[in-house]
């Protein structure tokens, strides 16, 4: 079974950037559309991840990412020019603060290792099974 990639943000362009590198990497994708849909998750099975995008002005970060890691492990997008909201996200529970430059430049490979999933060949236009072949 596929893990499953929780994305919470209400950024067009980094919630579609997260949820097509997910769908790349063969993890099955659901977007939460708000802090309610994100407290309401059971707690997650082991693999999955929850990405939040804390640069929303839609609900508190940090009061996001600690009720996220009540559930699961979770992911914190934050500007790389913020040390004081980084130590507050991971203090809230966040496994790690990820700045969005390195969602850009090395997103695939950051999200396979969290989500443990082989990285697709270079220029592969189909997902990797967590098993071994490609799913099609």
């Amino acid at each position: 079974m596929a893990p499953r990639l929780y994305i919470l943000a209400d950024d067009l362009i980094w919630a579609t950037r997260l949820a097509g590198q997910g769908r790349t990497l063969g993890a099955d994708v659901v977007t939460l559309k708000s802090v309610d849909e994100l407290a309401s998750l059971e707690p997650l099975r082991n693999g999955d991840l929850i990405a939040i995008d804390t640069t929303t002005r839609g609900f508190e970060p940090v009061d996001a990412v600690r009720s996220a890691a009540r559930v699961g492990r979770t992911l914190a997008l934050a500007q790389h020019d913020d040390p004081e909201l980084r130590t507050a996200l991971l203090g809230a529970g966040a496994l790690r603060v990820m700045p969005y430059r390195a969602l850009f430049e090395r997103g695939h490979a950051i999200l396979a290792e969290l989500l443990d999933l082989p990285l697709p060949a270079v220029g592969s236009l189909e997902a990797p099974r967590s098993g071994g072949g490609v799913a099609s």
